[in-house]
């Protein structure tokens, strides 16, 4: 018996469809996924780690791409399994291990000014002209962090003013989050706010951009040592690459390997300003910030 030539057609056209579904699923399955925390926006993210990308596709031989997460995103995007590796600050990365796993696999080391920088900290600073001269004179005036979730962004300088008796969220007039550590400093700069906090080298890199002139700015409990940025707080290890729960082991080795071995003069390398990765270090010091701030999943 002859089937109809329209269930002929259909069947043909289902049969197409399955094979051509279950190619682009094969395909979308091969693609790996680096989430990274866009602090600077998305724009700059990928300026900055498309190359380390690329770098990662040939080293593996896998299709890897580069996703900006905005702060809110992170949880949502590991939570639903979307990434297999993820690029947070180092607070993030404890606070999202301690909720969904996940393991460092490798710690970034900083290229700036001729240095290689493992640790980075947080930078507490007014207008030059600000009557603002001490930690204490803080209160009662307008502050901004780029985020709560932001470490070398609020949390360290958080920790230093709670242990100097000033509660930032509390003691001041306004309290705000800009959102990305330039627009901080831009609101700064423009005595908008009166006090903000970013992270270390963010000021540097911003007035070698031409965005801010650091002789109009003041550092506050400015530390002085041969670490080559302007800062306020005690140093802490740097941002961690880390394997997503449930990421192929395999791949987890190649990727680390990969990362471990990249030079300084590679392509990857030049385009995100660092000199390379080092093995994973330790960090004990970033929780018991987190614990001591009741941050997150510590509370």
């Amino acid at each position: 018996m002859k089937m109809p030539v329209a269930l002929k057609h259909m069947t043909l056209l289902f049969t197409a469809l399955f094979f051509v579904f279950s190619a682009s699923t094969a395909f979308a399955e091969d693609i790996v996924k680096i989430g990274v925390l866009a602090k600077r926006g998305s724009e700059t993210a990928l300026k900055k780690w498309v190359a380390t990308a690329e770098y990662l596709s040939e080293k593996t031989g896998k299709k890897v791409r580069i996703q900006p997460l905005k702060f809110q995103e992170v949880p949502i995007f590991l939570k639903g399994k979307k990434v297999d590796f993820f690029l947070v600050n180092s607070s993030m990365f404890s606070d999202m291990k301690n909720q969904f796993g996940g393991e460092a696999i490798a710690s970034l080391v900083n290229s700036r000014r001729g240095n290689a920088l493992n640790q980075f900290g947080g930078v507490l600073f007014v207008k030059a002209d600000s009557s603002i001269k001490s930690l204490a004179d803080i209160k009662g005036k307008t502050f901004m962090a780029v985020k709560k979730s932001s470490f070398g962004g609020y949390q360290m300088a958080q920790r230093l003013l709670l242990n100097n008796g000033v509660n930032p969220e509390k003691d001041t007039k306004l309290f705000k989050e800009g959102g990305t550590h330039d627009k901080v400093v831009e609101m700064v700069s423009k005595g908008v706010i009166e006090v903000g906090t970013v992270r270390t080298d963010t000021l540097e890199r911003m007035a070698a951009e031409g965005k801010v002139d650091m002789a109009a700015l003041r550092i506050l409990n400015e530390q002085k040592d041969d670490f080559p940025f302007v800062r306020s707080t005690q140093l802490y290890p740097e941002w961690p690459m880390a394997a997503a729960a449930g990421t192929d082991p395999a791949l987890v080795a190649q990727v680390k390997e990969a990362l471990l071995s990249m030079s300084a003069d590679s392509a990857a390398a030049k385009a995100a300003k660092i000199v390379g990765w080092s093995a994973p270090l330790d960090y004990g010091t970033v929780e018991e910030c987190l614990k001591e701030l009741k941050f997150g999943s510590f509370k």
